[in-house]
């Protein structure tokens, strides 16, 4: 019996969490950008990653809406304390989640739950919310990729880490959001805990 269950039973927690961090307004994010979220969303859904957001509008909402396209799961982490606070003082999306969890600790609380509860960040067109995100997810070694895109916030956060004088393998950069994917969860593997048994 041990084994038919060892076979068939895919435990949830093996399923890669990657926090996509960006930001809530995106005027400044350049032409044809909401299009690349959408398409950083499909390619999660794609390789059966789940995503983890701020359960905020933008550039989040915008990878949302790519992972709901092909049927992916999409959980977010609120500033609010509940979904009331969540949407009439906060002025925050319910749709394009599975789940939303209700932190309550304002944003700055919620950037550390969001990138703590993930296995790795991806820090897309974003302002200094994405900023924190980063640092959080720097100081916590967490594998992190930079997407690139039509937008300031890829050399920016290549600036912060020139600037660091903290060396950091666990960082990878790109513009196209399979490859990027693909190298942040081989980071992920790395450290990634198969399963525990209780016996």
């Amino acid at each position: 019996m041990d084994n038919f269950l060892n076979s068939t039973n895919k435990h949830s927690h093996s399923q890669i969490k990657i926090c996509v961090s960006g930001a809530a307004e995106t005027g400044h994010c350049g032409v044809g950008a909401l299009d690349l979220a959408k398409e950083l969303g499909r390619e999660i859904a794609r390789q059966g990653l789940i995503l983890v957001t701020g359960a905020t509008t933008g550039f989040p909402f915008w990878v949302a809406t790519g992972v709901k396209e092909l049927g992916g799961t999409s959980i977010g982490f609120s500033p609010a304390s509940t979904e009331k606070e969540h949407v009439e003082v906060y002025k925050l999306p319910l749709d394009y989640m599975d789940l939303i969890v209700y932190t309550g600790f304002g944003y700055p609380g919620r950037d550390i739950l969001l990138t703590r509860s993930s296995d790795a960040v991806i820090c897309g067109c974003g302002r200094i919310g994405t900023i924190h995100e980063f640092t959080v997810a720097f100081e916590d070694a967490k594998p992190i990729g930079i997407f690139e895109g039509p937008w300031a916030m890829g050399a920016e956060l290549e600036e912060i880490l020139q600037k660091s004088n903290r060396p950091n393998a666990k960082i990878v950069s790109g513009k196209d959001p399979k490859k990027l994917l693909e190298d942040v969860v081989a980071l992920v593997k790395k450290d990634k805990v198969a399963e525990y048994r209780i016996s």
